[in-house]
Formats: structure tokens, C-alpha cells, sequence
């Protein structure tokens, strides 16, 4: 997902996405584990769009601290 588009969205989506890219992330460490993943790239790629999904969030609340 690009960061614009994650910049549309708003908190509680990106909560909400956040928490699924966890989930994700978990299963695919279960996976791992278990010698049933295929795709390794994909851990990256999870991680890599959580933290952007973290990203946004705190730059959400930065401009929200800003105005009050």
C-alpha cells in the first residue's frame, strides 16, 4: 500500500490496519517455523507496511497536537 493512499485514511483505519499487518505478521512467523512458508519475502514486505502504517499514525497525531 502507498503512503499516500494511507494518508486518506483515517486513525481508526489505520488502527484497524495496523492490527491486521500484525496478524499477518504473526502467521507468517508461525509459518516460518513450521517450514510451511513459500513466500519469505513477504515477512518483509509486512513489516516494511506496518511501520509505514506507524509512520502516518504518528505523523497524524503530530499535526493533531500542532492545532490544539
Amino acid at each position: 500500500m502507498d503512503a499516500n493512499e494511507l494518508r486518506d485514511k483515517t486513525p481508526d483505519q489505520l488502527r484497524d490496519e495496523l492490527a491486521n499487518l500484525k496478524k499477518e505478521s504473526f502467521n507468517l512467523r508461525f509459518q516460518q517455523a513450521t517450514g510451511q512458508l513459500e513466500n519469505t519475502a513477504r515477512m518483509r514486505t509486512v513489516k516494511r507496511e506496518a511501520a509505514r502504517v506507524k509512520t502516518i499514525l504518528n505523523e497524524k497525531a503530530a499535526a493533531a497536537a500542532a492545532e490544539a
